[in-house]
């Protein structure tokens, strides 16, 4: 636009040289607004792969006591059993003591797991800081801006 002319959304008067007209004000406004929600979309994503990984964590304590649980105590409970019938146990009594203890170890091992589960929480940041925007946008009044805020935002002013 030519240095004399004025701007025709403007209220007839010759604009400073340099100064943005309210469709770029509006621009940059809205490309300030996305970037902080791409900003808190990414803390989002990054709060719920912390949760993830905790809960797969979880997931593998409790995948463990699942094989433990179902492979391993009917491959090494009858040679526990028979060890125990061996010392002079009867054979119903070893077999009890031996499926009792695999039961214990199952116990612990589902405990670690949900101790790993109820370690993951909601994003709080996240909540809070789409409810500061939120609370932002709703309170803010469009007004002018003064030469002094122009100078400063075109690197006039530092």
């Amino acid at each position: 636009m030519p240095s004399g002319t004025a701007d025709p959304s403007s209220d007839g008067r010759v604009p400073y040289e340099g100064e943005r007209s309210v469709g770029q004000l509006f621009a940059a406004a809205t490309a300030d607004l996305s970037a902080l929600l791409h900003d808190e979309i990414a803390l989002a994503k990054a709060e719920i792969r912390q949760d993830v990984k905790r809960g797969v964590s979880g997931g593998v304590s409790l995948s463990v006591a699942g094989v433990v649980a179902l492979a391993a105590v009917p491959m090494l409970s009858f040679a526990a059993a028979y060890g125990l019938h061996a010392l002079g146990l009867t054979l119903g009594w070893s077999f009890l003591i031996v499926g009792g203890a695999y039961l214990v170890l199952a116990a612990v091992l589902g405990l670690l797991a949900l101790r790993s589960f109820k370690k993951i929480e909601k994003p709080h940041r996240t909540f809070e800081g789409a409810q500061a925007t939120a609370d932002v946008l709703k309170h803010a009044r469009p007004r002018p801006a003064t030469k002094e805020e122009i100078d400063r935002a075109l690197g006039r002013i530092p």
